[in-house]
This record gives structure tokens, sequence and C-alpha cells, in this order.
């Protein structure tokens, strides 16, 4: 499948990685989407215009800006089963309007990388995680997002690939999307999901209210960042 990236994007997001190289951040933040079998093409539309409006909102920009640092970084990722992970838009420090702009115009360009598939959201913490390792933007704190609609059939168990993310310092927060095949994927997420400092879930009670629950998230995580270098 091609993907819809702008040229004018690419250049603006790469230029303004080689800008800001090294530079400490009040948090580094994963947004991994799930795009696994039980996501139809409409849900997996929502999903990106979520993501898009969130980070056009004036309230993300000002909460950005209010921090120790005033910036994040930010990444975001496509999975699916134990193996099928992308990562979609590279590490990207966000500062101010222009930045979260470039950021949200990206998302709104960016394809789905794979169609179907079963659902391993302790693939996609490890996966995080391991991009972790890559940010060339030091912080504290790291935050995984999940969102999604069904609980893990595929690699490990997900306590288990959240009780080492934990352990390495991260924190996992839920974004469960209920419907009626899954109405109780918030208790699921809780239980065996969401874990580490200040860790919580927000569920979207369908995919038409998924907008309103990443932005609230978004905004409860990234006023809840500690800001310095990571030691």
């Amino acid at each position: 499948m091609r993907f819809l990236r702008p040229l004018t994007l690419l250049i603006l997001l790469a230029s303004s990685v080689r800008a800001d190289v090294g530079e400490v951040v009040d948090l580094a933040l994963v947004l991994a989407v799930d795009v696994s079998g039980s996501i139809d093409p409409r849900e997996f539309a929502l999903q990106r215009e979520g993501y898009t409006a969130a980070f056009r909102d004036p309230r993300v920009i000002e909460t950005i800006r209010s921090g120790t640092v005033g910036a994040i970084a930010v990444t975001y990722i496509q999975w699916s089963g134990w193996v099928e992970q992308r990562q979609m838009i590279g590490w990207t420090r966000l500062k101010d309007t222009q930045t979260a702009t470039a950021f949200a115009d990206a998302i709104a360009a960016t394809g789905r990388f794979q169609e179907g598939g079963s659902t391993s959201i302790s693939g996609a913490i490890l996966y995080a995680l391991r991009l972790w390792e890559t940010s060339p933007y030091p912080g504290r704190k790291l935050v995984i997002d999940i969102s999604g609609d069904g609980k893990n059939n595929s690699g490990k168990p997900p306590d288990l690939a959240r009780d080492e993310a934990v352990a390495a310092g991260a924190t996992i927060n839920g974004l469960p999307i209920l419907s009626s095949d899954e109405p109780m994927m918030d208790a699921y997420y809780r239980d065996m999901v969401i874990g580490g400092h200040h860790s919580f879930v927000a569920p979207a009670d369908g995919y038409a209210r998924f907008g309103a629950a990443i932005l609230d998230k978004l905004l409860r995580e990234i006023a809840q960042a500690p800001s310095g270098r990571a030691t």
C-alpha cells in the first residue's frame, strides 16, 4: 500500500529534527495505534482523525508550552500481531504551534501499513520500549499510549510486557475503545495493560468518541510529565 506523505511535510519534520537533536524534553510519548483485523477502514480513519485534531488543538499546544522545558518528543506507530509493528512517524520534537501542526498534518497524511492481522498489545509495548532507546531527545519520562478495541491474542501476555516496560521506567496509559463486542475493554486494560507512575485508562465509548478521549488523555499526559534529563 502506498503511504501519502507530502514532500513538504517530510522536509519540515526532517529540518525540525536536525535543528533539535539532543535537546531535552519534558516527555517522550509513543502513540501506539491498533490496526489489527478488528479495525475496519472507517474505524482506522476515525482514530487517525482523532490524533490529528488533538495535535491541532490550542489546548494541547498550550499544555506543551507550559512545561518546564516547554517541549515534548512524540513518535507515531501502528501495530497488529506479535511481530507486526511499524514506526510511521519518527521521533519529533513539538514545542509550538508550527511543530505541533506539522506533526498533525503528518498523521493525517499517513496510511495504514497493513490490513488485518492478530492483536498483540504486548508486542506493541515492547516495540515502543525499544523505540525509546532511539530517541534523540533526552527526557525523564516515557509514556506509551496504547489505543485499541480488542484483547491480546498474539505473543506473550500483555501484563508481562507491561511489567518489563515499567521496570525499565516507562508508564503505559490505555485508550480502550468500547464496543458491543468488547464492552469491558476498560477493565481489561486496567488489569492487564496499564502500569507505571500516574498510569490511567481513558476509555472511548465507541469510535465516535475517540477524538474527545484522545484529546483529554493527551492533555492529562502532558500536564503530568516531569521535566529534566534522563538519569
